[in-house]
């Protein structure tokens, strides 16, 4: 992607900085704060180009905005992006934090504006860091008066989505069980063992894609069945669950997937509006992922932004299912795909947001 494409941004605030000293870049995107302050997680990984990360930003920070609006909370959508001059664990220790503390500086120039959290490449101790240098940052440690991580509450939340789309599918037989569903679980990190151990128990037959020989080790000692990456897309299964980075679906994809349903918690798993209207008239149910994977945003922006309790917590976790509920309602109705009904009833969600919420 070119330079001029990526500055050509329906957002409403880009800020851009290099680090001479270690390499670094900065790219903090704030898509939209018409419902309250931006948030949105810090990710760190290697791009071709700085035009790269501030498109993945971007889509990233828009991804945030309606994941906000859908589960009615009042705030905003944004996303910071670290171009790494190299892979994360080759980076030494001084580096790291210089690059943190750089972070941290560009988030307090926003006085505010944007709230970040962990997220690809960052963890619960790299928001600690940040955290001495500015306030406007949730996913801290427990130790340190944060939540810790979200991803027991994201895979929760998933799995809940995964429970209503099987009942809207007759899967199941037809009651939102999992039991006996073949669900492919692609990317077994934090988020995805957690997912896996929940349908397990559930009775899901569990078959698991990814490529650290340990979590694939820990998935054979479980029982389940671990298939080659090259295989993912032709693998039949009742649910496909990506669960490690974006950009899973493209059209190609969409035409080959053998799966009754997409249901995952990574971030922007389709490429493209027309990979959805693929899968839709193959009659392949997808549940949006900013609908399924709020969780781990009630998690850490609830707990320490909003000020929720874990009661209040679960509750918005456990009403994700309603959610795509209501999601699923709205494509059949009007005859569109579940990525387009998510976004009118994000809208509709905004909508009564703002209106119930004095300027």
């Amino acid at each position: 992607m070119s330079m001029d494409d990526a500055l050509r941004w329906n957002g409403e605030l880009t800020l851009i900085r290099h680090d001479p000293q270690t390499g670094a870049s900065f790219v903090i995107r704030v898509d939209s704060i018409r419902l309250g302050q931006a948030a949105g997680g810090t990710r760190a990984a290697q791009y071709a180009c700085l035009s790269d990360a501030l498109d993945e930003a971007g889509r990233l920070a828009g991804a945030m905005t309606l994941k906000m609006a859908v589960g009615n909370l009042p705030m905003g959508g944004g996303k910071s992006v670290i171009a790494l001059p190299a892979p994360r664990p080759m980076l030494d220790e001084a580096t790291w934090r210089r690059i943190l503390r750089l972070h941290a500086e560009n988030i307090n120039k926003l006085n505010g504006t944007y709230w970040t959290g962990p997220d690809v490449n960052t963890n619960s101790s790299d928001m600690d860091i940040l955290s001495n240098t500015t306030e406007f940052v949730f996913g801290r440690s427990v130790a340190r008066g944060g939540a810790g991580s979200s991803a027991v509450n994201t895979a929760v939340g998933v799995f809940e989505a995964m429970k209503t789309t099987a009942q809207y599918c007759g899967l199941g037989r037809g009651r939102g069980e999992l039991g006996g569903l073949r669900v492919l679980i692609q990317g077994l990190g934090a988020v995805g063992g957690h997912l896996a151990t929940l349908a397990a128990e559930a009775g899901a037959a569990l078959l698991i894609c990814d490529v650290v020989p340990e979590r694939q080790a820990w998935a054979r000692q479980c029982g389940w069945t671990v298939i080659h990456p090259d295989d993912v897309v032709t693998t039949p299964c009742d649910i496909f669950a990506p669960c490690a980075l974006g950009g899973v679906i493209d059209r190609a994809i969409a035409g080959r997937l053998s799966a009754a349903a997409v249901v995952g918690a990574a971030n922007n798993i389709l490429v493209d509006d027309t990979a959805g209207v693929i899968l839709r008239d193959r009659g392949i149910v997808y549940a949006p992922d900013f609908v399924g994977n709020a969780g781990g945003a009630f998690h850490l922006v609830g707990r320490e932004v909003l000020g929720w309790d874990a009661a209040t917590v679960e509750h918005y976790t456990k009403g994700i299912g309603n959610t795509l509920a209501q999601v699923y309602s709205i494509s059949d109705s009007r005859s569109i795909s579940t990525d387009a009904a998510a976004r009118i009833l994000a809208r509709s969600r905004a909508d009564a947001l703002r209106t119930a919420v004095p300027a």
